[in-house]
């Protein structure tokens, strides 16, 4: 059965095109549930900007009374108290607009990060294989942050700068029809050259946002293996990849800047070229007796308040842009097809299942790897409460086998059934929820003791979680700690030593009392002394529940109901390590003298 690798495929950046904006658009979904606040904020939006429009045309008018040809009929004081009253209730609907504002962009982003992370979160094992956890990590944290910026200041300054632009051409049109044709014949130019330069900005905007999280990933992957770094003193390796990765943002950013400062000068060579020229014939006017100065004043504010809005164009538009980038990564992700996670299960709904298992031809090639067949045709056989071992040399295919019986991956051909069911066909979450696994690195979380037990079960009691690590033979160094179950195991659990680490993990698999239980080399990191316990409570662990061990170290397998012998994909061997031990030249039989003689 041919397969198409989907996560292989790097997504395609989108272009400025209607199709592209109208999906970016729909990330305004997020702020609906707002949508009041976003209202009210726009109305005093345009209120406070509609205010500030009135200030040109209020100067202007001073220097008219001033010269005795005042036109409002209001006197200096007069005027003074009414810019006064203006200015505070200015001021009062800006603040009032910034929370606002604030509100809708904090509230509808922390929405969009929920769904993000519930996303990834819910996203199948091979879309991880392709993808580095440092530049997921960037889209939730960088790209967002971009947006949210967007939603709170940038949409605020364009429409700010959009109605003092439209008023202000408004006003002298009005008051200097003649000055104003010659002040918005500059308009169509500055506006296609921003069309030219926006091009390119949008471009190396979003090169330099993958940059950037391109060294996020080097920062992220050190820092979790900074035990590896250290041990093989590669500080200066890691410094010297972090500094090619920054080099390439600072080279990337100062071609941005070259870019942007190229149409920051093109703006303003002809906006305040334009603006020089008009002084010039307005001079001229007001000596001849054709304007007034308080006019010509207004006129020259209003003008600096379309250049302003103009050359503030530039900079929205790029924002905006770079927000477009951002949120096509951000869609990139959210259009991706999860699992069929059942996010509201409760454990006492899961059904319970037996542990039978039965693996019919399966074949199987990892996504990234499709032209490597891993597995080639495993046929296998486990009723349920029965003890089985995976034994092979590494890339045998024995982690792929509990990989698969996870449901981690889907077979390229044949079926793998439990009680009798395709595992197809079964709630992943209520089937995932009778699986217990033990893997050979633990991986625990920086919370406390309690929690990592008790993660295998929400909602469980302090007594269970003793009683678990108990039967764990974890509670015999849990008992020493001065905090016991509330006691740090800091980052990945690396406060405790291997053989605690997987103690605790035991204790959590016990919690959870599954019918199925996988261990991938559970003890084969540890010493001989931490071996023994956390055999012992294995041991126990496994006690009436259907076990698939892999493992290494045959003596720790001795007593399982079959061994399975894997050798590239393939089962060589099977049957009870009596059985396999005396078999002439066997694969499993010449591996048993092998380490039982050097033992």
């Amino acid at each position: 059965m041919a397969r198409r690798n989907k996560y292989a495929e790097d997504a395609k950046k989108g272009k400025l095109s209607k199709e592209n904006l109208k999906e970016a658009i729909g990330l305004f979904k997020f702020i609906l549930p707002y949508k009041v606040s976003f209202i009210i904020a726009l109305l005093l939006l345009v209120l406070s900007s509609s205010i500030f429009l009135i200030f040109p045309d209020a100067a202007g008018e001073m220097s008219n009374i001033a010269n005795g040809k005042g036109k409002w009929g209001l006197t200096l004081n007069q005027l003074g108290a009414l810019l006064a009253v203006l200015l505070l209730s200015q001021s009062i609907l800006s603040f009032i607009r910034i929370l606002l504002f604030t509100r809708v962009s904090e509230r509808g982003m922390a929405d969009l990060r929920n769904q993000l992370f519930q996303k990834l979160i819910t996203m199948p094992v091979p879309f991880f294989d392709e993808r580095r956890v440092g530049e997921l990590t960037s889209r939730i944290t960088n790209d967002i942050s971009i947006l949210q910026s967007t939603f709170s200041i940038t949409i605020a300054q364009f429409i700010r700068q959009f109605i003092l632009f439209i008023g202000g051409i408004g006003f002298i049109f009005y008051k200097t029809p003649r000055l104003s044709l010659i002040m918005l014949a500059t308009i169509p130019v500055v506006v296609l050259g921003a069309m030219v330069f926006g091009r390119f900005i949008r471009k190396i905007a979003k090169e330099r946002q993958d940059k950037l999280a391109s060294s996020n990933v080097i920062v992220d992957e050190s820092l979790q293996s900074v035990h590896v770094v250290k041990a093989f003193t590669s500080e200066w390796l890691e410094l010297k990849r972090y500094k090619q990765a920054i080099e390439s943002v600072v080279n990337v950013s100062m071609r941005l800047a070259v870019w942007r400062g190229l149409f920051l000068v093109f703006v303003i060579f002809i906006m305040f070229g334009a603006i020089f020229f008009i002084i010039w014939m307005g001079a001229q006017m007001v000596q001849s007796g054709k304007m007034e100065v308080g006019d010509l004043t207004s006129f020259l504010l209003y003008t600096v308040f379309i250049a302003g809005a103009i050359a503030s164009f530039g900079g929205v538009y790029e924002q905006l842009l770079t927000a477009l980038g951002a949120t096509e990564r951000v869609r990139e992700i959210l259009k991706e097809t999860t699992e069929p996670i059942d996010l509201s299960i409760a454990e006492n709904q899961v059904k319970q299942l037996k542990g039978d298992i039965e693996f019919k031809q399966i074949q199987f090639s990892y996504p990234s790897r499709l032209d490597i067949e891993v597995l080639k045709g495993i046929d296998m056989k486990i009723a349920a409460g029965k003890k089985v071992a995976l034994v092979g040399a590494s890339g045998a295919g024995k982690s792929t086998i509990i990989q698969m019986l996870l449901h981690f991956y889907q077979p390229d051909q044949g079926e793998i059934f439990v009680d009798g069911q395709n595992i197809s066909d079964y709630s992943l979450s209520e089937y995932r929820q009778n699986i217990g696994f033990v893997p050979q690195e633990v991986m625990l979380f920086g919370g406390t003791i309690r929690e990592n037990i008790a993660y295998g079960k929400q909602g469980t009691s302090d007594k269970e979680v003793q009683a678990a690590a108990e039967k764990a033979n974890a509670w015999e160094f849990i008992s020493t700690f001065p905090e016991g179950l509330d006691t740090i195991v800091g980052d990945r659990g690396i406060k405790l030593s291997g053989g605690q680490r997987q103690r605790i993990a035991i204790a959590r698999a016990i919690l959870r009392d599954p019918a199925i239980l996988l261990l991938d080399e559970a003890t084969s990191s540890l010493d001989a002394e931490s071996e023994k316990v956390v055999q012992d409570a294995l041991n126990v662990l496994m006690e009436g529940r259907t076990s698939i061990i892999i493992a290494h170290r045959l003596a720790t397998i001795k007593d399982v109901d079959c061994i399975y012998v894997l050798e590239h994909g393939k089962i060589i061997e099977q049957g009870s390590h009596a059985e396999l031990s005396v078999k002439k030249d066997g694969a499993y039989s010449n591996l048993a003298k092998l380490q039982f003689e050097l033992s």
